[in-house]
């Protein structure tokens, strides 16, 4: 029998699942408009990457490796550690889930930054865990000393963004060291370092000398941003053996695809990472293009050491978008905050600069 259009659903969601705030993706261009609204690698995919990827696509009618073997064997030989501190996932998003997953209770909170990513409370929610918001300085930056203030009975999770996205600057070493000696052992401390490759703050923490000595810390990281991999989607956590095992456990079965597979394995490859090496000095050198013709203009950036600036637009963030967008160039609002620009091509970023003088 089948049911009328206009029948009603009756099923009921979870409270938590009809209360969750949409994810918002980055505006996608029509025609010319310049693409600064997500954070993107800008070049087009590496010629090894590409050809393994048209090698994989014969074998698309087979499943993939559910483990990812091989592509968990080569980031273990690429940062360093044993393949059982690997656990891979479609996209760092999806690794983050299945890391709460692994350890949040009903009802336990998750302290995170705020602004900062916003599939974190997304995550948390799903997960059952309670957010607990934690506000960034003026100037961007993460306030560790609040956030472990924030820390109570109930806390089962800390997310540490660094670079934080949307803002940008990093966790120096040793607020870091300083916030982990101050939290329990049974607290999980996420350190979320999706934006790695473009740092080049010399206070930066060495996340695997951290995780070497705090075994209460996962690090997160993916092959989305510099590698060039936004459209596979590969993801990857570093853990201790035994929480490993544990998020690799909640993970989606058969959750990277073939293709992704094997062209995470080519990006790791000496020839790609050489090129990938290239790329990423020049955008970090477009980076402080752009960085300094805003503050030049008169503008308070934040010293963002990702691939992206941000603009404390306030109330004016909508508006300015909108505006942008009328111009041909696309970028990231977060209505009453502020506005995240990527950065894109030499012409696209020129096209913003121009752009964002006209509002001062």
């Amino acid at each position: 029998m089948e049911t009328a259009p206009d029948t009603p659903v009756t099923v009921p969601l979870r409270a938590a699942v009809a209360a969750l705030p949409a994810y918002v993706p980055g505006a996608r261009p029509s025609g010319t408009a310049h693409k600064l609204s997500s954070n993107e690698n800008p070049y087009p995919p590496l010629p090894s990457v590409l050809a393994a990827i048209q090698s994989a696509a014969s074998e698309v009618n087979r499943y993939p490796d559910m483990y990812a073997t091989e592509l968990v064997e080569a980031i273990a030989a690429h940062v360093g550690l044993a393949a059982d501190q690997v656990v891979v996932g479609n996209g760092s998003v999806a690794v983050l889930h299945h890391v709460l997953e692994a350890v949040v209770e009903p009802g336990d909170e998750v302290v995170f930054p705020w602004r900062s990513f916003e599939a974190y409370p997304i995550i948390t929610a799903v997960a059952g865990g309670s957010a607990v918001t934690v506000p960034v300085t003026a100037d961007g930056r993460l306030d560790l000393p609040a956030m472990a203030a924030a820390v109570t009975e109930r806390t089962r999770v800390v997310l540490v963004c660094t670079p934080n996205n949307p803002t940008g600057p990093v966790v120096p070493a040793d607020d870091l060291e300083t916030f982990l000696a101050s939290v329990r052992r049974d607290v999980l401390v996420v350190v979320d370092e999706a934006y790695l490759e473009f740092v080049r703050a010399p206070e930066a923490p060495d996340a695997l000398d951290v995780l070497r000595r705090h075994p209460n810390v996962v690090v997160l990281r993916t092959l989305s941003k510099a590698y060039g991999l936004a459209g596979l989607r590969v993801g990857y956590a570093l853990a201790a053996p035994r929480l490993a095992a544990g998020i690799r456990a909640t993970s989606t079965p058969f959750g990277v695809n073939h293709l992704a597979q094997r062209a995470g394995i080519a990006a790791l490859q000496a020839p790609a990472l050489a090129e990938m090496t290239a790329h990423v000095e020049a955008l970090v050198a477009e980076r402080t293009r752009v960085r300094d013709a805003l503050r030049e203009q008169g503008w308070e950036v934040p010293d963002t050491q990702a691939n992206f600036v941000w603009l404390a637009l306030g109330e004016r963030t909508a508006g300015l978008a909108a505006e942008a967008a009328a111009a041909g160039v696309l970028v990231r609002p977060f209505a009453g905050d502020g506005m995240r620009v990527s950065i894109g091509e030499v012409a696209a970023n020129d096209a913003f600069l121009a752009l964002a003088a006209t509002w001062r």
